[in-house]
This record gives C-alpha cells, sequence and structure tokens, in this order.
C-alpha cells in the first residue's frame, strides 16, 4: 500500500470537485476549492476520522468495499478507481463483469434529480446508488448489506419488499424481475453472478422457480408503476430507464405527471418523506 500516492490522489479527487459537482448544497464560503474532508467521508458512507487519516498516510489499509465507495464518492473514472485499487495494493474489479462502479455519467444526471426518485441499478437488480427521494419512495436499500441491495432477491425473499406496492400489481412485477434475469443471465453465460442469483432464487422461492419455468424474457424498459406509500397514498408514477451498455448499469427515474394527484402527493413526499429516515431521526445523508 503506498500510503503517500493514496493520500495526494484523494486530496487531489476532492479538490478538483464542488458540492454541486455531487448534489450537495455549497453552504458557507470556503477558504480552499474542493470537498471538504467530511463530505467526501458523507459521500462514502465512512467516518470523517478515517478519510482523515487515509489523507494524512497515516490510515489503514481500506476494504474493497470502501475502495468502491471512495471511487463513487470522488466520481472517479474506470482508470482511476483501477488506479486507487492498485495504490492500496489491491487488484480493481474485472471490467468484465457488471461493475458496482457507477458509470461517471449516470452519477451526473443522478447528483442532479433533487425532486424525483432516481436510483442506479445494474443489469442483475442490484441497487448501486439511490437519490433521497428514492430513499423516501422505496427505503434505503444502500444501508443493507451489498447482499441484500438486489431488488429481485428482496422481492422473492423478502414479503416487507411486496408492500412497496399494490396487491393486484405484485404478480406483474414478480414476471418483470424474472423475464429480467432470465435475459440476463442468457446474455452473460460466463459470469457467474446472475447464475448464483437464479439459483438461489429457484431454491428460496416457489414463485419464482414456477415463474422461471415459463421462460419468459424482457429487459426492464418504460413502464408505469403504482406505489403504495405509508405517508403519502398511492403514488402513479411513469418509470424512466437511461442506459450505460458499457458499465450495464441503469439509472431508473420515477415522474409523476403535472396537474395529478400522484404529482402532489410526490411534491408532498419531498417534504415529509425525508424528515426521518435514519434511525438515529436525524436527516439522511446523500449517498454518491
Amino acid at each position: 500500500m503506498n500510503r503517500a500516492e493514496l493520500a495526494d490522489f484523494l486530496r487531489r479527487g476532492r479538490a478538483r470537485l464542488t458540492p454541486s459537482d455531487v448534489g450537495l448544497t455549497p453552504g458557507a464560503r470556503r477558504r480552499t476549492p474542493g470537498l471538504r474532508r467530511e463530505e467526501v467521508a458523507q459521500l462514502a458512507g465512512m467516518s470523517v476520522d478515517y478519510y482523515t487519516r487515509l489523507e494524512q498516510c497515516r490510515g489503514p489499509r481500506p476494504s474493497r468495499q470502501m475502495l468502491t465507495a471512495l471511487s463513487r464518492a470522488l466520481r472517479l473514472t474506470d482508470d482511476e478507481r483501477d488506479h486507487l485499487f492498485h495504490l492500496t495494493g489491491e487488484e480493481p474489479p474485472r471490467r468484465e463483469r457488471a461493475s458496482a462502479h457507477v458509470a461517471p455519467g449516470l452519477m451526473l444526471i443522478l447528483d442532479r434529480l433533487h425532486d424525483t426518485p432516481a436510483q442506479v441499478l445494474t443489469d442483475c437488480g442490484e441497487v448501486l446508488a439511490q437519490n433521497a427521494m428514492a430513499r423516501a419512495l422505496t427505503r434505503d436499500v444502500m444501508s443493507r448489506p451489498r447482499r441484500e441491495r438486489n431488488l429481485a432477491r428482496l422481492y422473492f425473499l423478502d414479503q416487507a419488499a411486496r408492500t412497496l406496492f399494490p396487491e393486484e400489481d405484485r404478480p406483474d412485477h414478480a414476471r418483470a424481475h424474472v423475464a429480467n434475469l432470465r435475459a440476463v443471465a442468457a446474455a452473460r453465460p460466463d459470469d457467474p453472478e446472475p447464475a448464483a442469483l437464479v439459483a438461489e432464487l429457484r431454491a428460496g422461492s416457489e414463485e419464482f422457480a414456477r415463474l422461471w419455468d415459463e421462460h419468459q424474457v424482457s429487459l426492464r424498459h418504460k413502464a408505469t408503476k403504482r406505489f403504495l406509500h405509508p405517508l403519502v397514498g398511492l403514488l402513479d408514477l411513469d418509470c424512466e430507464v437511461l442506459l450505460s451498455h458499457e458499465h450495464r448499469q441503469l439509472l431508473i427515474i420515477h415522474t409523476a405527471r403535472p396537474a395529478t394527484e400522484s404529482y402532489e402527493r410526490l411534491r408532498l413526499l419531498r417534504v415529509v418523506g425525508l424528515q426521518d429516515m435514519s434511525p438515529q431521526g436525524t436527516p439522511p445523508q446523500r449517498m454518491g
């Protein structure tokens, strides 16, 4: 681990960003350009002390999960992400698989969406990043262990995930998850990730196994979805999907049509849904 090079790389990466680049408010006047250390720590989900020690050449070796979080917080490109891994003596993630490093273009868009729910997924359905409105609408998936961030796994193995949708819509959601996973698994026959997920869900859910045997195929596309929110009620939202083919990632954006009841409820969610979303009752941190 090259601590001096790592510290310099982190400082320079922090200095080139502004709060607006990452979806944060500028706040009080700044004496130096760039993000503050506490802002990078917030975006990466780590303590300020831990990040400060990394910049001061005295921190312990970051885990691979922490390196991925730092890459996302500093908006690193794939090449820069690989360099960060190399500085810590780690082998970068293989690029031929779906990457957990969010495509910079998708993060740029996500950071600018303040009034509508949006999140970045892998093609297999793993949530990689959420904005505050997405956490208010569908809960804070990023606070879970990485294994529990996959939407298909949550839908079939965690019954609480289904309460987000009206009961009559749930069969369609189940079929959509299975059809998408079927298409992804066929497109990536040498990647063990989708195959392992399919095997797990077939063993753990009779419904998934039955739907899998129907051999329906469909990737995620634009659609209209209904959500049941405990504070604001039923929302009819249009689901837009932006693709990053190289990274095998999707940016999912939910919008409400103007002058509708759902539009007003989404505006209300922005006010009341963000007030108490953390275990301590403090405002949620923005995920990078």
